[in-house]
């Protein structure tokens, strides 16, 4: 059954500016000549392990480059590795390519094409330019050569083309053990570039494969089914990372080899199997990584942390997987955003974390709205108000945005504030609560603390304060300046809440490096989670998992899209409304 999308809605909510960089340019080249009609572009992670912020980037320029010139992406999983990749994977990779906003145009696996693979590498060795050899995988990279030294030819190269055919057919059948024979590539053993030194092409390997069960005892290799694939599915530019550049002659090779625009009765088996294929021959180009400071993109290295209960899983909002920065309250468009201004290029570097936090912060200055919340709750007695009083207060649930609408807000006479708000023995500069000092409450008007109260350890446990009814809205007072001003929220009414407060994984900026002589697990922050029990005002609990807030004067909030419900409230703090790493580092 075909797995083509005939809505090939792959646009972002809102249309992107014109981008400009170098890529962009030769597809823009290649359309102006005639030399491509259409763009054609996929994204083909291999499933062995969730997204990380990292994919986010071939993502985003992927889907990006084809909606931008009106052509489409496809979504290619990678599945040539069985015992490795696992089905859950394979949802979460579509899950993350949605969340981020895009959809491709048709759903493809390498595996499509285990049958064309084996034809065309039974064509290879019939043109005399593959053969089967028998030496191990350590005899291999000894007769490999390094760089500064060539490689020599295998006792085996020369094998006639009726034996060689006849050992594959064999290796196919499944008649030797794993690892006893590889199928490689006749190019030069003594070539430069080492990729291009007689590489391997399948390697027999008798796992079960999760889409074709036990039907291949033979695998092909990543850098032989990867650009076949391409040329299958009639992508113009396959786009990749830097490391691939040194891959690219080998690239070229097998498609120029195999030619399978020009060997139709190789791909019959997908059009009978109702897969539409229209080979071509594609352009390999190399961009950079998204490097970020305070991250671990290694795949192995994020399994670690899950298997050693560093994290608790792959969701963990401290991950820098795609499903942990979801679940962390981190949104498409920032994501987006970081990639658009990270920009396209052929130079290898590393982007400040801040950089992204700045991203986010940018989009959910916008499209969050406000609530009052207190982490650390200290409480405050409007001793000059009725012990039953109780009003509703009108706030705005966005300070830019009126669209945002309006909400009710309950206030009583006994409030929690921040504890650092108040300070007995106040520093220089201090501009909120003291005894005998006035603030303005958020929405409510002057206040005058006039008695600190503590418990029997000595520390302050309640405030006694008066409020000035003149400086309350619409008397004559309200406009009298003060300069601190506290958010509040009111005891009798509040919420209780887990708040749990994430931070950078990482305390240094690269935890992969071993200069200090430390490990990189050493660099892993014990401050990275923080868990409180806060209180929220009604209107920030009774919401949906997913929900984004800013409370105010603390940070930018998510409702737990697992933990959270209406009525156990759990909140994740996505970013802070500063940056406070740079203090840190001195910067």
């Amino acid at each position: 059954m075909s797995t083509e999308n005939p809505a090939i809605a792959i646009t972002p909510a809102a249309a992107p500016p014109v981008q400009q960089d170098f890529i962009r340019q030769i597809v823009r080249d290649d359309l102006a000549s005639g030399k491509h009609r259409v763009i054609h572009t996929r994204f083909p992670p291999e499933p062995n392990g969730y997204l990380h912020i990292g994919h986010a980037k071939a993502i985003c320029l992927n889907f990006g480059i084809a909606s931008e010139s009106g052509g489409w992406c496809n979504l290619r999983l990678d599945d040539t590795n069985p015992g490795r990749e696992d089905p859950e994977f394979v949802e979460g990779i579509k899950d993350d390519v949605r969340w981020l906003g895009f959809e491709w145009h048709a759903l493809r696996h390498a595996s499509d094409y285990f049958e064309v693979f084996y034809r065309a590498a039974l064509k290879l060795i019939a043109d005399g330019v593959a053969y089967v050899d028998d030496l191990d995988a350590e005899q291999m990279r000894e007769y490999r050569g390094t760089l500064t030294l060539p490689g020599r030819n295998s006792p085996h190269r020369e094998r006639s083309v009726e034996e060689n055919l006849d050992l594959f057919r064999r290796m196919r059948a499944g008649e030797f053990a794993d690892g006893s024979r590889t199928l490689r590539a006749k190019i030069d053993m003594r070539a430069g570039n080492i990729n291009l030194r007689d590489p391997a092409i399948y390697r027999i390997r008798k796992v079960t494969h999760q889409n074709t069960g036990d039907a291949w005892p033979i695998y092909p290799m990543y850098d032989y089914a990867h650009c076949l694939s391409d040329a299958l599915e009639g992508i113009t530019h396959s786009l990749c990372t830097l490391e691939f550049e040194d891959h690219r002659p080998l690239y070229d090779w097998f498609v120029d080899r195999v030619d399978l625009v020009n060997h139709p009765e190789l791909w019959q088996p997908l059009l009978d199997a109702g897969l539409p294929t229209q080979p071509a021959k594609p352009r390999q180009i190399e961009f950079s990584r998204l490097n970020l400071s305070y991250c671990i993109t290694s795949k192995r290295k994020l399994a670690q942390l899950v298997g050693e209960g560093y994290v608790d899983g792959w969701d963990d909002p401290r991950m820098n997987t795609l499903r942990g920065l979801r679940r962390r309250g981190f949104t498409p468009a920032g994501l987006r955003l970081l990639v658009e201004r990270v920009g396209v290029s052929k130079q290898n570097s590393v982007i400040d974390y801040a950089i992204l936090e700045g991203c986010i912060r940018e989009d959910l200055d916008a499209s969050a709205a406000r609530r009052m919340a207190v982490l650390d709750p200290l409480k405050l007695v409007i001793s000059n108000l009725p012990d039953d009083h109780e009003e509703r207060l009108i706030f705005a649930n966005h300070p830019k945005d009126e669209s945002f609408g309006t909400r009710e807000v309950p206030f009583a006479r006994e409030l929690w504030i921040e504890r650092e708000d108040f300070a007995e023995l106040p520093p220089k500069g201090f501009h909120r609560l003291k005894p005998d000092g006035e603030v303005r409450l958020r929405g409510v008007g002057i206040i005058r603390c006039e008695q600190v109260l503590k418990d029997a350890d000595g520390n302050v446990s309640e405030l006694h304060c008066t409020l000035d009814p003149q400086s309350r809205h619409g008397m004559s007072g309200a406009e009298r300046k003060v300069k601190g001003t506290l958010h509040w929220v009111s005891a009798r009414h509040a919420v209780a809440a887990e708040v749990r407060l994430y931070d950078r994984l990482f305390n240094v900026p690269a935890p992969d490096s071993e200069e200090d002589g430390k490990r990189w697990l050493d660099h892993v922050n014990p401050e990275a989670k923080r868990v409180v029990q806060a209180w929220l005002e009604p209107a920030a609990a009774a919401v949906a998992p997913e929900q984004r807030f800013q409370f105010e004067r603390l940070g930018y909030f998510v409702a737990d899209r697992v933990d959270h419900r209406a009525d156990v409230p759990v909140f994740n703090r996505t970013v802070t409304l500063r940056d406070t790493w740079a203090k840190q580092v001195g910067q």
